[in-house]
């Protein structure tokens, strides 16, 4: 009978290092890139170049590719996490700021709440969870009013933040997806198949939008050409490597906890580096859903520790 091979400690710690602070930092390269590339030829490009390298490594090590079914289910969850999700992202990042769209992102642990239905009864039978998705979606109301509204008066900056909502939707339910298809390939190999499927997704969508027209790659920046390296290797290569693995070995709850880190390291490197305002109401609403999301998740903490403590 053959053992489970240990995992290490210090893997497990950069593998969330990479979550919380690289896919924080990404907020702010997808604004350089948004300088020459329309939003979904910038993340067809990140997706489809990271797809095919892990692609061919995978091949390279004599790797198969998941069975059909598998197959199938890896692409529509790469879809709905990396266009419907990151894709939407990169979009409303032309109306409202990375710090700004990194706190909307926030709300995913609130929205695996909504979506898991068959979990209702307990959840809401639960003060924590209550009082805690009851304060998160006054932390949101508050950020589209105040934080948003008043620096972006655009009549798109609303459409933006409600877009990125509905893309975090789409994440928390293409990672529910990835997270019963693991199968029998590797990590790897099983990301390359959602890297790929959502950048010809991305492919299609800004045909569609007609983004090819007027756009040339001798007109694009280098600060956009660093942009986009950034997201394909650290974006996607690492950091999405990284998350794909937490979700084979960790509770979802556990790894969503990157929402609590995100919107800290996008506020700020915005701020740092392209001087994006920052005002008293967002940081406000940002402490507000962050206060909400703890509370929504103190039954977890609360469980674990009280498993522990058995064993």
């Amino acid at each position: 009978m053959k053992t489970k091979k240990a995992i290490s400690p210090l893997l497990v710690a950069f593998a969330f290092f990479n979550i919380y602070v690289v896919w924080g930092s990404t907020y702010l390269a997808v604004i350089y890139g948004l300088q020459s590339f329309p939003p979904f030829i910038l993340i067809s490009l990140r997706y489809l170049t990271a797809g095919l390298l892990l692609l061919v490594w995978c091949k390279i090590k004599g790797e198969n590719l998941p069975e059909r079914r598998a197959l199938l289910r890896h692409a529509l969850a790469g879809t709905l996490m990396l266009v419907g999700g990151t894709g939407v992202i990169a979009w409303a990042e032309q109306y409202i700021s990375s710090g700004q769209a990194a706190i909307l992102v926030a709300t995913e642990p609130l929205m695996l709440l909504v979506i898991d239905r068959k979990r209702w009864t307990e959840y809401f039978s639960n003060k924590f969870i209550v009082s805690g998705l009851i304060i998160g979606f006054i932390g949101i109301f508050l950020f589209m009013k105040l934080g948003v509204a008043q620096i972006h008066p655009s009549p798109m900056a609303i459409v933006a933040s409600v877009a990125i909502l509905f893309g975090a939707l789409l994440w928390i339910i293409g990672s529910l997806i990835v997270k019963g298809s693991e199968g029998k390939s590797s990590t790897v190999m099983n990301a390359s198949v959602q890297l790929l499927a959502a950048g010809v997704a991305a492919a299609v969508v800004a045909f569609c939008k007609s983004e090819q027209i007027g756009f040339s790659f001798n007109k694009v920046k280098g600060e956009a050409w660093g942009g986009l390296l950034f997201l394909i290797v650290m974006g996607s290569l690492i950091a999405y490597q990284s998350f794909v693995w937490l979700l084979s070995i960790k509770p979802p709850a556990i790894i969503s906890t990157h929402t609590y880190v995100n919107p800290v390291v996008a506020v700020f490197l915005g701020w740092l580096f392209i001087h994006e305002e920052v005002n008293t109401a967002q940081l406000l609403s940002l402490f507000i859903i962050l206060a909400g999301i703890l509370l929504v998740n103190v039954p977890g903490y609360l469980k674990r520790n009280k498993t522990q403590e058995v064993l």
